[in-house]
């Protein structure tokens, strides 16, 4: 993931499994 999201927040729904589950760990790497 390329955008520096650093102090932002994101809302993930569906994120105890699968692709909501990959894209909360993801935005979490990129600091959201």
């Amino acid at each position: 993931m390329a955008a520096d999201l650093n102090g932002k927040t994101a809302v993930v729904t569906g994120a105890a499994s699968g692709i909501g589950k990959e894209i909360a760990l993801e935005l979490a790497k990129a600091g959201a």
